[in-house]
């Protein structure tokens, strides 16, 4: 896509690789000023659990490790945080530029997506979905199948005057997970009645030698939520998820007019690293990963002048998930983001071993397009608008 783009092969979108060195300036001026001495984590859910220096889940894993003794069972904790950061990452798709979430326990009142992590939290922290009274932190099969709308605005603290976008689609999302996990049992179950964090026990016999790599994560991800995906294309009778057709790509396959984007799926492969890494299995090849194809790394090439619309007009109009525009967009993201990497790399003074693509993201693009969104237009709207029902961005 960006070879075609490059040759005026996009009807929609136009690229000017010369901008991407201020862009890399920019985002190694956020990262130098957001982690002076660049220990740089990597992008993943739990950064959105610190709020204020303070991290949260850290106190709540610590306080249930001092009154359940089971805790010290590394399965156990493992199975809590991948039920945790897989519905969190899964009811984070967007929140509306009207929502925010006044938090009891800090007195804080957080929007956008650290607010849709917090109340997240504190809904997962106070046994909302688990289906035991005594187990505070799981989410069960069954609990997640009753959500409904009701079920979402009161804990997200939504209504008419704190809207929040897409109710609808989060809880049917929430429910087809619920589903998927009791009918595989063999990814959801394995040591424990069907919940989420049974994900875990299905990636821990695809250890090898202690470690296991960031693209089998990815794939058992793909495998396990791809049914809970609606709406999206299917190629051969298997629902692809976050993967479209382009018209402007060609081959003599099907699956070749096909952009595989993957934004949540990543994000959430991402965000399983570290309680693997916790339950002393090492994850390798983190930079096999992509970048992930949403409004704040795709808003900042736009914002800086990397990417254009070729009508000017198409900036103003609403657009489909599904529409090239969108498509086109978020492949360019992507590429973009992997030409950027070594360039900010450089300017940091670090090796591309020292800084793979997704400490990038964290220090980094996610940050610097927030960033710019908010000095051009009010309330740091995204450059573009896109109809979602809250299962994509």
């Amino acid at each position: 896509m960006l070879q075609l783009a490059l040759h005026s092969g996009l009807e929609d979108w136009s690229v000017n690789l010369e901008r991407l060195a201020p862009v890399a300036d920019f985002v190694a001026e956020v990262i130098q000023q957001r982690y002076p001495v660049l220990d740089v984590p990597l992008h993943s859910r739990w950064r959105h659990f610190v709020l204020e220096g303070v991290d949260l889940w850290a106190g709540i894993a610590h306080d249930a490790h001092g009154r359940d003794a089971q805790w010290k069972n590394s399965g156990v904790a493992a199975r809590a945080a991948f039920d945790l950061v897989i519905t969190s990452v899964l009811l984070d798709a967007g929140a509306g530029s009207e929502w925010q979430f006044r938090d009891r326990g800090t007195g804080l009142v957080v929007a956008r997506s650290e607010g849709l992590a917090l109340a997240s939290l504190r809904w997962f922290q106070n046994g909302g979905l688990s289906d035991d009274a005594d187990e505070p932190y799981r989410a069960d099969a069954a609990v997640l199948r009753r959500i409904d709308e009701t079920s979402i605005e009161h804990a997200f603290q939504a209504g008419h005057d704190n809207p929040l976008a897409g109710l609808r689609g989060r809880a049917a999302l929430l429910n087809r997970l619920g589903a998927v996990a009791e009918s595989r049992r063999d990814l959801f179950a394995l040591q424990d009645s069907p919940r989420p964090g049974g994900l875990f026990d299905a990636l821990s016999l695809k250890v090898v030698d202690g470690g296991i790599s960031a693209a089998t994560i990815l794939e058992t991800v793909l495998e396990a939520l791809g049914p809970i995906w609606e709406g999206r294309p299917r190629l051969g009778g298997v629902p692809l998820g976050d993967c479209w057709p382009h018209p402007a790509l060609k081959g003599e396959q099907p699956e070749d007019g096909y952009v595989p984007l993957h934004k949540l799926s990543q994000w959430l492969s991402y965000s399983l690293i570290e309680p693997l890494e916790r339950a002393g299995i090492a994850v390798t090849d983190v930079h096999e990963l992509t970048g992930l194809a949403e409004y704040r790394n795709g808003g900042l090439f736009i914002d800086m002048g990397v990417l254009a619309a070729r009508e000017q007009s198409a900036m103003a109009a609403t657009h489909a998930v599904a529409a090239p525009f969108v498509v086109g967009w978020r492949a360019l993201t992507v590429a973009l983001l992997d030409e950027l990497t070594p360039l900010v790399g450089a300017r940091l003074g670090l090796e591309s071993g020292q800084f793979p693509l997704a400490r990038m993201l964290e220090g980094g693009t996610w940050a610097a397009g927030r960033i710019i969104a908010g000095r051009m237009r009010a309330g740091g709207a995204p450059p573009l608008h896109i109809s979602s029902d809250g299962t994509v961005f």
